[in-house]
């Protein structure tokens, strides 16, 4: 629920509360070693440790974060994938119906409503709820019926209605596609690993630094400002369809003006 909510914060709020959170932790951490009622505490507890063994928790913290932002990136390059095998498969259809020897406008009526109704419905149903549209929905049904007419096998071939059909199954599998990306919700144990592991390092900073406070400060801050902008520009690309980098219904909407202006 956390994550949820600074997820959908707008950018600059999503780096200024990550960092809030870091620069309280760093001032906790170097207020136990400044203040003195503390201070022997942590030094007890410092002496011993050999600042090699302290190397693990970033190098774990290092794995964690390349594999967090992989899933990102790669996650948002899906979404960019399936809405341009959308669009080409909503121009073949398109196509196809001009180029077949039947007439195939009631089938291109049908294809204009479900771009119209994917940009105009779906697309902000996704951001706000990652729901489908039930305009959407019927469209694309009535659009493989008419698909599917026997007519249009006997009148322009087998080879081109299988075409038309293999077109239209390509269109709703990238709808359907899109629709699971949108409605996937975010991990959160993975980023509440991430976090974790971050304040750990953070901590194993702090204590090998302890008998310095100016050094530990500047420790302390440039690894703070360095893990806010990594996590916070991991986090721009964690939802592709609601987030900050939210992708546009650009690629669909300019299809199906493109079509419109041809005509029906």
């Amino acid at each position: 629920m956390i994550l949820s909510f600074w997820l959908d914060q707008p950018v600059w709020s999503m780096f200024i509360l990550l960092a809030l959170g870091f620069l309280a932790i760093c001032g906790v951490l170097i207020g136990l070693t400044v203040l003195p009622r503390t201070r022997p505490v942590i030094g007890r507890v410092a002496s011993g440790i050999v600042p090699t063994y302290i190397s693990i928790l970033p190098v774990l913290l290092s794995l964690l974060t390349g594999f967090v932002a992989s899933d990102a990136w790669e996650r948002q390059r899906q979404a960019g994938r399936v809405v341009q095998a959308e669009r080409t498969n909503a121009f073949a259809i398109y196509d196809l119906s001009l180029a077949a020897a039947p007439d195939m406008s009631n089938l291109r009526t049908w294809l204009f409503a479900y771009l119209d109704a994917v940009v105009k419905e779906e697309w902000p149903s996704m951001a706000q709820t990652g729901a489908a549209s039930p305009v959407a929905g019927e469209a694309i049904g009535r659009l493989l019926q008419a698909a599917a007419a026997p007519r249009i096998a006997a009148e322009a071939g087998e080879a081109t209605h299988a075409a038309l059909l293999e077109s239209v199954m390509q269109l709703r599998s990238a709808r359907s596609d899109r629709l699971a990306l949108s409605a996937a919700r975010s991990d959160e144990s993975k980023w509440l690993t991430l976090l974790v592991l971050a304040v750990l390092t953070l901590t194993a900073l702090a204590l090998v630094h302890w008998e310095r406070p100016l050094s530990q400060a500047a420790t302390l801050i440039l690894f703070s400002a360095a893990i806010v902008t990594t996590l916070g520009v991991i986090a721009l690309h964690e939802r592709p369809f609601d987030g900050p980098l939210a992708l546009s219904s650009d690629p669909l909407r300019l299809a199906h003006l493109a079509m419109v202006s041809v005509g029906p």
